[in-house]
């Protein structure tokens, strides 16, 4: 069983800066086939956008998303966890602030992602959670 978040992270960070246009990001997670991406300032982490905050903070709100930037949208001051943390930290973090992925940062840099979906595969490889989690995604681009 993994012991440190950097055994369970997705390793790199698909970043947007913070005035990136909704399409920017929506566009960029098409082509990566992630559901999330750091919206950082520089180096630093400012947020985190998600395929879902695209959808229900702005999409159905009627907001144009080619003039509407990630900042706008995205989840401020992410909660983080570092490479070395314990596992049990990022489950704990998960449950506390009620989030599905959280960018992993050592040194105030963004160096990975941990989501929901790694948690369940190393914590519980013959669940359900992380059957879906190791499905290659639908990409067929339609309903």
């Amino acid at each position: 069983m993994a012991e440190f978040v950097k055994d369970v992270m997705t390793p790199g960070v698909v970043a947007v800066r913070p005035d990136a246009s909704l399409v920017e990001a929506a566009q960029l997670m098409r082509a990566q086939n992630i559901g999330d991406v750091v919206v950082a300032d520089g180096q630093q982490v400012v947020g985190v956008l998600t395929d879902r905050d695209i959808t229900v903070r702005a999409v159905a709100e009627g907001v144009d998303p080619l003039t509407v930037s990630a900042r706008t949208v995205c989840t401020p001051d992410p909660v983080t966890v570092a490479p070395h943390d314990p596992v049990s930290a990022a489950v704990e973090l998960m449950r506390a602030h009620a989030v599905r992925r959280l960018p992993v940062v050592e040194n105030g840099l963004p160096v990975g992602m941990v989501s929901l979906g790694d948690l369940a595969e190393a914590q519980d490889p013959d669940s359900v959670m992380a059957d879906i989690s190791r499905a290659e995604p639908d990409v067929r681009g339609g309903a």
